[in-house]
């Protein structure tokens, strides 16, 4: 009696018993280490927001929210006016060059600037900020002669973000079915008519996570805005150049080191504030990507 097809198909997936065993422990052994993983950047995460938001929530008080500081002392309305200012300065001048490099590297992945444009991203995530401060320093505060101002602070951010944005566009807009575009152009719609109102407006909540992650690394960076923004303890005077302006991470890196206990309890309200708007950030850009992909299951 021969053997059949079937039965030299099962007695080749019957695994053997050592590397059925082999396979179980490496299994066990990797979701140990994951769980272990897990646990210590959980508890890392929670102490730290714990310490930040424990010790903040002590500094706070209603004169932190309505003067300015003033000397290792006050509040720091000038530094929440100063970072809400850079962060969205960065954020405009960054969306707009990040969005058209993600729209050409996702609708002509093959074109010559492609490969040109993917590299320097690569390069520019790279590039420690404080380096990107540098430049800015060199070439706004000094050369252009502007000195410490909100236009060269905001350019530094705009370049640490567009990167990010880059890539974001061009993952959700490469996401978008072919069946789309081409329904599109069936209708006689230009590839320009195409890409700016079907292909933007469909990936538009994950282009705009990718620009509300721009926006939290934009709150938390010091060392760009140290070498462009300066520092200033007054009110924004409106001013684009020529001008410093006072900023939360300042607050932070420098107030702690200060032997008066009136600028800890300013660090450590700017540490919550920095903390909040990030976690805020955060939280909306996965509850953008969560409401999408609910969408999209329900169409």
């Amino acid at each position: 009696m021969g053997v059949t097809a079937e039965e030299v198909r099962n007695a080749i997936r019957r695994p053997r018993p050592l590397a059925a065993w082999r396979r179980r422990v490496f299994n066990w052994m990797g979701w140990g280490f994951s769980g272990l993983t897990f646990v210590l950047l959980g508890g890392a995460m929670v102490w730290i927001l714990e310490m930040v938001f424990a010790r903040g929530a002590s500094a706070l008080n209603w004169k932190v929210l309505t003067t300015i500081t003033m000397g290792t002392g006050g509040g720091l309305l000038n530094a929440i006016e100063g970072t809400t200012v850079l962060a969205l300065g960065g954020i405009l001048l960054s969306v707009p060059p990040g969005l058209a490099a993600g729209i050409y590297l996702a609708e002509f992945p093959r074109g010559f600037l492609a490969p040109v444009i993917r590299f320097l991203t690569d390069v520019l995530v790279g590039v420690p900020s404080i380096v990107v401060g540098y430049f800015a320093y060199v070439t706004m505060v000094v050369d252009l002669g502007w000195e410490f101002s909100v236009t060269a602070g905001a350019i530094a951010l705009a370049i640490i973000s567009v990167p990010y944005i880059v890539r974001t566009s061009e993952v959700a807009i490469r996401a978008v079915p072919n069946t789309l575009r081409e329904a599109g152009h069936a209708l006689g719609a230009t590839p320009g008519t195409v890409i700016m109102r079907i292909c933007v407006p469909m990936a538009l909540p994950s282009i705009l996570t990718g620009v509300l992650l721009a926006l939290a690394i934009s709150v938390g960076e010091t060392a760009p805005l140290i070498y462009t923004a300066g520092w200033s303890s007054y009110m924004w005077n409106g001013q684009m150049t020529h001008a410093p302006i006072g900023y939360l991470t300042y607050v932070i890196w420098s107030f702690i080191t200060e032997p008066f206990e009136s600028a800890h309890a300013l660090a450590y309200a700017a540490a919550f504030f920095v903390t909040f708007f990030v976690l805020i950030i955060s939280v909306t850009s996965r509850a953008v990507l969560y409401r999408r992909a609910g969408w999209s299951q329900g169409h």
